[in-house]
């Protein structure tokens, strides 16, 4: 399992918009106000109804080659107080793991969970489970932030989170389990399967992703929580990759210094002055080993081309 960090409490009031979290706050909140732009005139009401049948699960058109749909899903919202309080949690929650994480790691998890609660929900669907009808759409991101939420109390289990808008302070551990008694509650309330099931996909896959992707990340190269860049991806290593244009410039810059360093010995020696440069056309102290050498060898530099 992943590493607890018990040492760092946690303040949830104000936490940073990283990168991963702002982009995926903004899409759905995007996306919700389309909709709802849609659905205002009776000219685009149709669109909107056909762009919902279009990317809401459905596990009869999942099984009928309409894959997409175990995505899309979760960026479509109708109803204001769903999108508000999912992403309230994303950013509550996930920029803490995205901080510590980094941004790849972190949608690995957004996306298995997403994913992953879709594949549940067309599972029990067609089993019948909870009276659920393959027909039934299900909507919205609650599958991805529940796997949010079930990592960040393995993660940080010792962390003190408050229970807004209860006046108490909870370690994020025992959160996880009132979390997962609540909604497998929830979900087995008559005609409630298709608003839960996907939660409880999330909470599932997030936990998998966590127990058998996560915890073999190697030990130097797991990630501990760091303040400062929202938008790092320092805990993993992640290296920019340099363009060619821009390694050809830098070479050729290189080439001119130790041009100009080479010219600059030559006109020195002429007038009965040893100055040397190295072969990268570093200045040598006169009274270093190095120049000593160098003078040894009548002042050659093993200039590199």
């Amino acid at each position: 399992m992943p590493r607890r960090f018990s040492d760092q409490p946690v303040t949830l009031s104000l936490p940073p918009f990283t990168r991963a979290v702002a982009w995926l706050v903004g899409i759905n909140v995007a996306a919700y106000f389309a909709f709802a732009v849609l659905r205002l005139a009776p000219a685009t009401a149709g669109l909107a109804q056909r762009l919902l049948e279009f990317g809401a699960l459905v596990p009869y058109h999942v099984a009928h080659g309409w894959i997409w749909q175990l995505v899309s899903y979760a960026f479509i919202h109708l109803d204001l107080l769903a999108v508000i309080f999912n992403m309230l949690m994303l950013w509550m929650f996930g920029s803490q793991l995205e901080q510590s994480w980094g941004v790849r790691r972190f949608l690995a998890l957004y996306f298995t969970s997403l994913i992953g609660a879709a594949l549940v929900t067309v599972t029990a669907a067609y089993g019948n489970a909870l009276g659920l009808s393959p027909l039934f759409p299900a909507l919205g991101a609650s599958g991805a932030i529940y796997g949010v939420l079930i990592a960040f109390s393995i993660v940080f289990a010792e962390m003190e989170i408050m229970m807004f808008p209860l006046p108490f302070m909870l370690k994020a551990k025992y959160f996880a389990w009132i979390l997962i008694v609540v909604t497998l509650a929830l979900s087995l309330r008559q005609g409630a399967g298709m608003e839960y099931i996907p939660q409880l996909g999330g909470l599932l896959f997030g936990y998998l992703y966590l127990k058998f992707v996560h915890a073999h990340i190697p030990a130097r190269r797991s990630a501990t929580p760091y303040r400062g860049r929202g938008l790092s991806d320092r805990g993993f290593d992640v290296r920019p990759k340099q363009s060619i244009v821009q390694g050809w410039r830098e070479k050729y810059y290189r080439w001119r210094r130790r041009r100009a360093a080479r010219k600059f010995e030559v006109y020195m020696r002429k007038h009965d002055r040893k100055i040397f440069f190295d072969e990268h056309g570093n200045y040598i102290d006169p009274d270093s080993p190095q120049a000593r050498q160098r003078e040894q060898n009548g002042g050659k530099t093993p200039w590199v081309n």
